[in-house]
């Protein structure tokens, strides 16, 4: 390889590339991210290389310097790319053997770039999921620290849209964190996935070199090594669990932000969200728009995009390495990057949002939230449950043309639907959610318990 703008592979080949194909085959404003785990990877590779006599020791020590002389030029930004770099692998390559020579042509001896790309991938994606680990872990404890402020607090839960029982806030707000809980074990999954060392499997044969596989997978972190030298250049699985996660972590927080849009609609009004996590309008002054909460909503496509790209780039794919596999950063760092941005907003959204309680509670207390309890009731009291469902909806049809809520049945209403003689129990909210006294129920010490059970797998991450 020569040390100006020269070609890995150029040997082969008489004539140069055409701009047009060069501009297509590049990759490096894409992957040059991965500096660090390229040159973490080649560090690890080349002192393999020296302790099992494949190259020299002089060799291996000089690799290893030049390496870091490339750390620091990176880091500092004084690295030169040139024309000929079509790639960051190419890129340290080649400053590597402007500074060692002979050296650091020899770093490659035993392994392609194949094995190389998705070693460095798989190393970035272990510490980029690990540290949105812990963003997660941020969110759903700030879910569950904002349920147990709100235990008491009650607000109408809702089927199609429309009010169908009232449940605590608290309830309401820990079902996302068991959302956040199944993204976390997808999340881990994907980990776990990415925790095989596929440096060593060559081109897609493996090497002819007899080579250290565990050394150096031992060194970047790896649980253990990959047992196909094919399926580990041409798997992108691990990048796949990882979108998967993204995908669906996405619609869940889509979720979560569609709700504090609605609720804090001035037709709801249910939460005041903090000015840091709102914007204004350009033209209309009164505005308070919900702009965190919009943008958590729309994300989930774009997430569901990159799982769907990656998953289309696989399809059909011939084993074992093909150029189309050097597209699939492009889906991840877009979706790491997108998470990225969307944890934090949304945990400091949660954090700071205002719930409105007497606005809550008053709502879980208006119309026929209690229809399914006084049902309930009639059931206990010897009726079938079909019965009572008709008795209690033609209640519901009485109070609602008079405009009135179960609370305000009148004798007439509930002689008309055949209640007359029956005993009418609480029918307010706290009565309701207190009824629901099972394990995933609405009762308060039920409530509190899956906050205690929740709060404790998230420390369990």
């Amino acid at each position: 390889m020569s040390t100006e703008g020269g070609r890995l592979w150029g040997g082969r080949f008489e004539g140069s590339s055409a701009e047009a194909f060069d501009a297509l085959n590049a990759s490096l404003p894409v992957d040059r991210r991965l500096w660090q785990e390229d040159v973490r990877g080649s560090r690890a590779h080349a002192r393999m290389l020296g302790a099992t006599g494949i190259i020299s020791a002089d060799d291996a020590a000089a690799i290893d310097a030049g390496l870091q002389q490339v750390v620091d030029e990176l880091a500092a930004g004084t690295f030169r790319f040139v024309a000929g770099d079509e790639d960051i692998h190419t890129a340290v390559e080649r400053r590597l053997t402007e500074i060692t020579g002979d050296a650091g042509r020899r770093l490659h001896t035993g392994r392609s770039r194949n094995d190389q790309v998705i070693t460095d991938t798989l190393l970035w994606l272990r510490t980029r999921a690990e540290d949105q680990s812990a963003a997660l872990a941020d969110l759903t404890r700030a879910l569950i620290a904002r349920a147990r402020e709100h235990v008491d607090t009650l607000v109408p839960g809702y089927t199609h849209l429309q009010r169908a029982q009232p449940v605590r806030l608290a309830h309401h707000l820990l079902a996302y964190a068991w959302m956040l809980d199944r993204d976390h074990r997808r999340l881990a999954f994907a980990i776990e996935s990415a925790s095989e060392s596929p440096l060593g499997s060559g081109a897609l044969a493996g090497s002819g070199f007899a080579i250290d596989r565990d050394m150096t997978a031992a060194e970047l972190g790896f649980r253990g090594i990959t047992q196909n030298s094919m399926d580990a250049v041409g798997s992108r699985d691990a990048l796949l669990d990882y979108l998967a996660f993204a995908a669906q972590l996405g619609v869940h927080l889509s979720r979560l932000g569609a709700e504090f849009v609605w609720w804090s609609s001035e037709e709801v009004g249910f939460v005041v969200l903090e000015d840091a996590y709102a914007s204004g309008s350009s033209m209309l002054p009164q505005k308070r728009n919900p702009d965190a909460a919009e943008l958590a909503r729309a994300k989930a496509s774009r997430l569901s995009a990159d799982l769907s790209g990656l998953l289309g780039v696989l399809s059909g794919l011939p084993l074992a390495y093909n150029k189309d596999l050097q597209d699939d950063k492009h889906y991840v760092f877009d979706a790491a990057d997108t998470l990225d941005l969307l944890l934090p907003a949304m945990t400091g959204m949660v954090q700071t949002t205002t719930f409105r309680a007497e606005v809550m509670n008053a709502a879980a207390d208006e119309g026929f939230l209690a229809a399914t309890d006084l049902a309930d009731h009639l059931v206990r009291e010897g009726w079938p449950f079909r019965r009572a469902h008709e008795a209690v909806g033609a209640l519901v049809r009485a109070c609602s043309e008079r405009g009135t809520g179960l609370v305000g049945a009148t004798p007439e209403d509930l002689a008309a639907a055949g209640l007359g003689d029956v005993a009418i129990p609480d029918l307010g909210a706290r009565a309701s959610v207190e009824a629901k006294d099972v394990p995933g129920g609405t009762a308060r010490e039920r409530v509190l318990a899956q906050a205690d059970v929740i709060e404790q797998r998230v420390a369990d991450w």
